[in-house]
């Protein structure tokens, strides 16, 4: 299948596919978005929800071109790691040849930006190389929020915590590979056409991505699924400040409604991105009319859905 793509002048975003995520992963991580719940907002069928009301999941990466730099957002799961979460133990994808489709190698990466140090944002850092885990992309500064760092870094971890760090994230400390970067009120950027937003409370270091000037805001884990836009109170189970997650979101939203940016989902499935606009006291995403063509999406960014 073609890499789905959106294009706004010399900025352009893909969506690398890595696995579709258990009809269960839904109850677990998101308990408010009930049946009821989600049946009740007909726009997520057929698309982000099934016809019970069971909400649709994807772990993907968005791989970035912009001014020449080649930037990946989040890295997923990876390939044959131990995991608690029988959903993501031992995978087996066809994730980097999905990239090198979309047309990038490995070690064309320039930089990886981590919204956040959670097990399926970090996996594809490293792979194994038949001794242990070596970066995969190896030319590329991997950067996540000092916060971030700095609270993983304090914390009383449990083995799956421990194991999932020692796999995926040390070694490209170790490499040498992984920047901190100080994210002020006002959002930094990291380079032109990428800058890091803060959206604290899913983990106290958590950023979501703004791309170009005004083009694109990929979530990270600042909103898992489309019915957090029309109910934004509806937290995550692995939340860790709920009251400032729900903070962060309403504000991100907010801020998007009516702008015309894409927001891009680093959980939804396809169509993945969408316009926001305001419904009542709360939100709706209003994805764009082609859609329903799977998993190919190719339009300019902020033509969607006009």
């Amino acid at each position: 299948m073609p890499t789905p793509t959106w294009i706004a002048g010399d900025l352009v975003i893909q969506r690398i596919d890595e696995t579709e995520l258990p009809p269960q992963t839904g109850p677990w991580l998101l308990p408010d978005a009930t049946p009821d719940v989600v049946t009740g907002e007909p726009w997520l069928r057929p698309d982000f929800a099934d016809a019970d009301g069971v909400l649709r999941l994807t772990t993907h990466s968005f791989a970035v071109t912009a001014g020449g730099l080649r930037v990946l957002v989040d890295t997923g799961i990876g390939n044959g790691k131990t995991r608690a979460n029988p959903a993501w133990h031992d995978l087996d994808t066809p994730y980097l040849s999905r990239l090198a489709a979309a047309g990038h190698a490995p070690e064309d990466i320039d930089l990886v930006v981590l919204t956040h140090l959670h097990t399926d944002h970090v996996g594809w850092n490293t792979r194994a190389d038949g001794t242990g885990w070596t970066p995969t992309f190896p030319n590329a500064r991997y950067v996540t929020a000092r916060a971030e760092w700095d609270y993983w870094a304090s914390a009383d971890l449990d083995e799956p915590r421990r194991a999932m760090f020692r796999d995926s994230v040390h070694p490209i400390r170790d490499a040498g590979l992984l920047d901190l970067a100080d994210v002020p009120p006002q959002g930094v950027e990291l380079a032109p056409g990428v800058r890091l937003l803060p959206t604290p409370g899913h983990t106290p270091g958590h950023v979501a991505v703004a791309l170009g000037d005004g083009a694109a805001v990929i979530t990270g884990d600042c909103v898992h699924h489309p019915v957090q836009l029309r109910h934004p109170a509806i937290t995550s189970c692995v939340d860790i400040d709920p009251r400032q997650a729900v903070e962060s979101r309403r504000r991100l939203l907010a801020s998007l409604a009516g702008t015309g940016t894409l927001l891009l989902g680093s959980h939804f499935p396809a169509p993945t991105g969408g316009l926001v606009e305001r419904d009542g006291e709360s939100f709706r995403l209003v994805p764009g009319d082609d859609h329903h063509v799977a998993f190919i999406v190719s339009r300019p960014v902020g033509e969607a859905a006009v």
